[in-house]
Parts: C-alpha cells; sequence; structure tokens
C-alpha cells in the first residue's frame, strides 16, 4: 500500500447523487464499499464529509441566515453524513466510530486526538463529524486539522472531477489535468482545490494531499495501490 494512514475528504454534495439533494443510498453504499475494501487491506481511515447535500452556512448566510448560526446548522448536516456512512459502513461488516467537535453524546462521542488514534490502531473506521466545531471554518479545513492531528500520509479528498485542472474543465475544453502540482502554484495560480486556511494548513504541516474522483467505484483503491489517477498536491 502506498500509504498507511489516510484522511479521507468526502463531498457532501457528490453524496446527493443524481437525487441533488439529501443522501443517495446507492452513491452512500458505493462509498461504503470502496472504504470497507481499503479496510480489510489495512490501511487506517479518518474521514471528514461535507455537509452540503443537507445545508451550507455560506449559502444560508446569503438568504438571511445569521452566519454563525448557519455554519452551526452546516456542522449538524456534517453529523448526519457521518452517522449514514457509519450505518452503511457497519451494515457491510466493516467497524466504524463517530466522533463529533461538538459535545453531543449518544448520538457520537465527543472527538479527541487519542481516542481517534485509539480506535485507527484498532482497525475502526473513524467518522469526524461537526467540521472544527467553530463557525467561519470549512469542512476543508477540518480535514486540513484532523489530517494533521492524526498524523495521516495523506489526505485524499474526493471530489466529483479527476484531478486538479489549469482551468475548469467543465467551462474551458482546453483545460489541462496536472498529475502533480504544488501548493505555492496552486496559490499563485489561484485554483480552487480548498479554501486558503486549508491549504496554508497542509502546506506548513507537509500534508500532501490528493484530488481524485472519488464517485468512479474502484478509484480510492486504485489511488491507494499506486496508480496514476488523479492530481498531487505537494508541499
Amino acid at each position: 500500500m502506498q500509504y498507511k494512514r489516510i484522511l479521507l475528504k468526502l463531498s457532501g454534495e457528490s453524496l446527493a447523487g443524481t437525487q441533488g439533494y439529501g443522501i443517495d443510498a446507492v452513491r452512500l453504499n458505493d462509498y461504503a464499499e470502496q472504504i470497507a475494501e481499503i479496510a480489510t487491506m489495512g490501511v487506517e481511515i479518518g474521514i471528514v464529509i461535507g455537509g452540503g447535500n443537507i445545508f451550507r452556512g455560506l449559502s444560508g448566510a446569503s438568504k438571511g441566515f445569521d452566519r454563525y448560526k448557519g455554519d452551526q446548522m452546516g456542522m449538524l448536516a456534517t453529523v448526519i453524513n457521518a452517522l449514514a456512512l457509519a450505518s452503511a459502513l457497519n451494515g457491510i461488516g466493516t467497524k466504524a466510530r463517530v466522533l463529533t467537535a461538538i459535545r453531543m453524546e449518544p448520538v457520537g462521542e465527543y472527538y479527541s486526538k487519542p481516542r481517534a488514534m485509539e480506535a485507527l490502531s484498532a482497525g475502526e473506521v473513524v467518522i469526524l463529524a461537526g467540521g472544527t466545531g467553530n463557525p467561519y471554518f470549512t469542512t476543508d479545513t477540518g480535514s486540513s486539522l484532523r489530517g494533521i492531528e492524526i498524523e495521516a500520509d495523506v489526505m485524499l479528498k474526493g471530489t466529483r472531477v479527476d484531478g486538479v485542472y489549469t482551468a475548469d474543465p467543465e467551462k474551458d475544453p482546453e483545460a489541462v489535468k496536472y498529475d502533480k502540482i504544488s501548493f505555492d502554484a496552486v496559490y499563485h495560480q489561484g485554483l480552487k482545490i480548498m479554501d486558503l486556511t486549508a491549504t496554508a494548513m497542509c502546506k506548513e504541516n507537509n500534508l500532501p494531499v490528493l484530488v481524485f474522483n472519488m464517485d468512479v467505484k474502484g478509484n480510492l483503491k486504485k489511488v491507494l495501490s499506486g496508480e496514476n489517477i488523479g492530481t498531487l498536491v505537494h508541499p
């Protein structure tokens, strides 16, 4: 295996599947099966999942919600997604534990690094919900923080596109995909991979990010097997 311990960042919007909203059972089970497959190979897996399929704090703020409350609603949306993923994993025989950045026992255990590390070492998939527990931070920043804390070898950013391009491939047919690119180049070219806080955290703490299309079943295993899939963003 190319990586021993990973932080997998999943998109909430992708979890909606073809519905465009909520949780698509087919997509949820596809994700669970891919994660279970690599768990059986001995990879230690931490997961952060967004909440955009249910509620996004920023979009809520643009519609009149107070940003502070909107972000709290977004954090709760990530917990709903985390519970759904844990349930899907447990249903196929893979142990999964939900740790939340905000106290809400018995919905999930309160997050701490020692608790997360203990569960990872025991072979459990650890789903880290609730973002950072603070408003004004995205789940990308939450992923960076948790990836650094659990001492992951890499952050795997599962998206709907197959890597990082010179421009938006959906808008520019001449956009070219990168195999590798540095965090500095991402910043200077204004490429929208993650928000700047998340990018800076990964760069400063030497956490590489591999961007790939999680919606193609089998890609997660291919990434971990060292196949040339996606784009590696490196310090």
